[in-house]
């Protein structure tokens, strides 16, 4: 198997119950591509009396990227976006010098039990963009470019890959994707950016004729085609793109290349100066554990207060 190394994950509880799978940071990988950090969560049945909702929270330095399977979540940010978060569609949110944002339940499923499963990325801006302006943009899952090749189905929600390109504008070259392979269906994965991983959202693959086992991300050596084959029906997420130009501090909702603007942003909020989101009133404080900057993070292992 053409790989670097195999990523497990890890559980963590985001509050309320709300429980994710985490795969980067990792202890031993930072980063791949400009993807910073890589969370899986669900399939969960949401029921009417939880409240996994999202309240406001900060970022700067990052663009979030948000891409459903099932169920549905409301985008509320500070620029005064409202959007409807849908299967299929992806929501890339830059925060540059500073954005704030919820995720909650739709109203019209306050009542209702439905299931929700998705993945919650950050992308690294570069250095000349992380104190840019915000920004929100919602693509429709009927705008992101599908098609069978080979033996998988083929959707292109970032970058470009098998001659589809998508409409979704990234800070820097970045590949996002999702395949859907049938019972022994195969593709064989041509290296499309300079850092990519594959991950296993649901069912068995075969990577190069080795078992990766469900929810398990394989970073690939770069340079190297692959071939993916599943057992049983399985869906797949790639993920890579250029490297970052540079190490980032990573602190609750902040990543910068400065430590420095880590601390004016973490006063920002506690001061209340974010700009505020309309209809919002409430928001999550700050956590108790401060920033501390560390040296500068070295080669592609993840800073251990965030892990």
């Amino acid at each position: 198997m053409a790989a670097a190394q195999l990523i497990a994950g890890s559980e963590k509880d985001l509050g309320g119950g709300f429980k994710v799978r985490r795969y980067l940071p990792a202890p031993r990988r930072r980063t791949v591509g400009p993807f910073i950090f890589f969370d899986h969560f669900g399939p969960v049945t949401e029921v009417p009396e939880a409240n996994h909702d999202v309240r406001p929270h900060p970022h700067i330095g990052l663009a979030t990227v948000t891409y459903l399977f099932e169920g549905a979540m409301m985008h509320r940010d500070s620029l005064g976006s409202e959007q409807l978060i849908e299967p299929g569609a992806i929501n890339w949110m830059t925060a540059g010098a500073g954005i704030a944002h919820s995720e909650r339940r739709p109203a019209s499923l306050r009542q209702t039990a439905f299931v929700n499963h998705g993945l919650q990325l950050w992308v690294g801006l570069p250095t000349q963009r992380e104190d840019g302006p915000p920004g929100f943009t919602h693509t429709p899952a009927a705008d992101i470019p599908e098609d069978a090749v080979q033996g998988a189905r083929v959707r292109v929600l970032v970058g470009e890959a098998f001659g589809l390109r998508s409409p979704v504008e990234p800070a820097s070259p970045t590949l996002y994707l999702d395949l859907k392979l049938g019972d022994g269906w195969s593709i064989e994965l041509p290296p499309l950016a300079p850092e990519m991983a594959v991950y296993a959202v649901e069912g068995e693959l075969l990577l190069d004729g080795q078992a990766v086992p469900p929810q398990q991300m394989v970073v690939l050596g770069g340079g190297q085609e692959v071939r993916l084959q599943a057992r049983g029906a399985a869906r797949v997420a790639v993920v890579g793109g250029e490297p970052l130009d540079g190490p980032r501090h990573i602190w609750w909702n902040f990543v910068h290349s400065q430590p420095a603007r880590i601390h004016e942003a973490a006063q920002r909020w506690e001061e209340r100066a974010f700009e505020p989101i309309p209809g919002e009133s409430e928001f999550i404080p700050l956590p108790a554990h401060r920033f501390v900057a560390p040296p500068a993070p070295q080669g592609n292992g993840a800073d251990p207060q965030y892990l």
